[in-house]
This record gives structure tokens, sequence and C-alpha cells, in this order.
């Protein structure tokens, strides 16, 4: 599974750790993506969405019926 939030987009970024001798190597930060299930009234279901902390808390924001449009607008499946 990828991780990448389905609301934002938001993706894996890639860097270097860089250690006590300065040596660099590859390192990957990840988004916090959490698996969350909501209802959605309009289609009688529920739909669970991989969303970043963040995204979660937009979803409070905007409710999940603007969220699942926003989705849809992407070209994701719900």
């Amino acid at each position: 599974m990828s991780a990448h939030c389905q609301l934002t987009g938001r993706a894996p970024a890639f860097g270097n750790s860089i250690s006590h001798s300065h040596r660099r190597t590859s390192r990957r930060f990840d988004p916090n993506i959490q698996r969350k299930r909501y209802w959605l009234p309009s289609e009688n279901r529920h739909v669970r969405l991989r969303l970043s902390a963040r995204a979660i808390k937009t979803v409070d924001t905007i409710g999940i019926e603007a969220a699942v449009a926003r989705i849809r607008a992407r070209g994701e499946r719900v």
C-alpha cells in the first residue's frame, strides 16, 4: 500500500539521514496516514478512507460529503 492521502494527495518525501560522522544515507518522510471509516448519508453506506491527520481535521471542518466530492474530483474511487 502506498502511503498517500486520498483527500490531500500528500505522499512521502525523501531526504537524507545524517549521522554523527556526517555520513548521509537515504531516508523517507512518511505522512501520518490513518484508515478512517465515515458514514456517507447520501449513499446510505460507510466509506473507508486513507487520510492524513491533517485531512481528518479538514473532513471535520468541511464535512464528509464535500470531502468525498473533492476526492472524486481528483479521480480517485471511493
